[in-house]
């Protein structure tokens, strides 16, 4: 089968099947074809499309194209589960999720990212505790997985390696905009996780991904669909990204509010409502509850005992982090030199929040990155965020400035002072606007392809 020919027929608007496709994702993971075909590829898929089919096939080639999880000699007694995220500002949900499955039965395989532009990464927060590892050796990593159940950890070389140079390819050719291949890329790698269920978190909103609630809506359907089709059933929910999930944005501020909401010393909040969500679903489709009642409770029982932040810090310890982060993290956790109150010119109810913005002010900090090469400052951000429909005033302010410098600190106050609208009176949009995929409305889980480490 001549490379040549496959270009030729997708760029004629010809679909591929299954075969096809397998072979050209194999040559890309085999350096047996240049970067030229793969620009001309992606160019092809991004203007021609590709039928649901197509886009599963694509998926379980990049998903097949290195290594495959197996945990068949590790004897797990409870499902393999995953949550994946599109990408937010203040978005910390892996950080208290992973170790709250695991509290729950589940086993937790979660291969994470780094931030790039308006979003945080994962890593990066985890990466605030000193001495956390997010790349251990293979034994550590099956350790962790058995027993305290969760290893939250970046990808590594031989994990889905065709996407990696698609991608790469995709960033310099304009074609990153593309369903199919945005699919392909996210589910590939989650995928070769070898998971019994997947959640996924679809951010919609003037900080999502896409700009397009309607995009947004399809990427969901899509992702969910694929994904179940590919053997791994997976529910996909569309949760609100038009303001700040957590009340803080940055690295060690984050993990500071996980940690706060996993000892007890937070309740409630828009953070721990939607992990909480995420979390009745995980353990819905991996068939640990029966239904979403039982799993609520299941999930407050065990966050309340503390075996969640028990589990979050024996992942941290076994990791090479300190063994004793959750008595002493003032000890751990960095600060920043300078704190600053940002106040809003007159009094009133924050009515929105511009989250790319937002985010972009903590880049701006040095939390974050605009380039895949820069240096992270973990310890600064914002927190004390102020929520749409929360009153402030010359006594509340609109968020408090973690930074490295008096000089950052005035410069981004300007900054943000442009990110929230005040109003007489404001509410907030809903947390979840929809849920798609695995479980219907009943709260029973769709048959779907047998798939899994079972």
């Amino acid at each position: 089968m001549l490379i040549q020919d496959i270009l030729a027929a997708k760029r004629d608007g010809h679909p591929l099947n299954a075969a096809e496709i397998r072979e050209f994702i194999g040559a890309i993971a085999d350096d047996k074809v240049g970067d030229e075909q793969i620009g001309a590829f992606a160019m092809a898929v991004y203007l021609r499309g590709m039928s649901l089919d197509e886009t599963v096939a694509l998926t379980e080639a990049t998903r097949d194209s290195g290594h495959v999880l197996d945990y068949r000699g590790l004897d797990l007694p409870g499902p393999v589960l995953d949550k994946h995220s599109t990408g937010g500002v203040g978005d910390p949900v892996s950080l208290i999720l992973g170790p709250w499955l695991a509290a729950c039965g589940a086993h937790i395989p979660m291969i994470s990212g780094r931030g790039l532009g308006h979003t945080g990464g994962t890593l990066d927060k985890l990466e605030a505790i000193p001495g956390y590892n997010v790349t251990p050796d293979h034994s550590t990593f099956e350790r962790l997985l058995r027993e305290p159940g969760v290893a939250i950890v970046g990808q590594s070389g031989n994990l889905a390696p065709a996407d990696k140079r698609l991608y790469a390819v995709r960033d310099v050719t304009a074609t990153v905009a593309s369903l199919p291949l945005i699919v392909a890329s996210i589910l590939g790698k989650k995928l070769a996780e070898n998971l019994d269920a997947l959640v996924m978190d679809v951010k919609i909103g003037n900080g999502a991904f896409l700009a397009s609630d309607a995009e947004t809506r399809e990427l969901a359907t899509t992702i969910a669909e694929v994904a179940t089709r590919s053997g791994t059933p997976t529910t996909a929910l569309l949760t609100d990204m038009n303001q700040s999930l957590a009340s803080s944005a940055g690295n060690a501020v984050e993990v500071r509010e996980c940690l706060d909401i996993m000892t007890g010393q937070r309740r409630g909040g828009r953070l721990l409502e939607l992990t909480r969500t995420l979390a009745i679903e995980a353990l819905v489709a991996g068939k640990l509850t029966d239904n979403a009642e039982t799993a609520a409770r299941k999930l407050d029982q065990v966050l309340t005992s503390g075996q969640v932040a028990e589990r979050f810090a024996a992942m941290v310890a076994g990791l090479g982090g300190p063994a004793d982060l959750l008595e002493h993290r003032d000890r751990y956790l960095a600060e920043a030199p300078v704190i600053r109150e940002l106040y809003a010119a007159e009094a009133g109810v924050v009515a929105s929040q511009d989250v790319k913005a937002l985010g972009m002010s903590v880049v701006s900090l040095g939390g974050g990155r605009r380039r895949a090469a820069d240096r992270i400052d973990h310890r600064v951000g914002l927190d004390q965020i102020a929520a749409i429909g929360s009153r402030v005033d010359q006594q509340t302010p609109l968020a408090r400035i973690h930074a490295a410098s008096d000089d950052d600190a005035a410069r981004i106050a300007d900054q943000l002072s442009t990110c929230f609208s005040i109003a007489e009176s404001a509410e907030a949009p809903p947390l979840v606007h929809d849920i798609l995929g695995a479980r219907d409305a009943s709260g029973s889980s769709e048959p779907g392809m047998a798939g899994g480490h079972q």
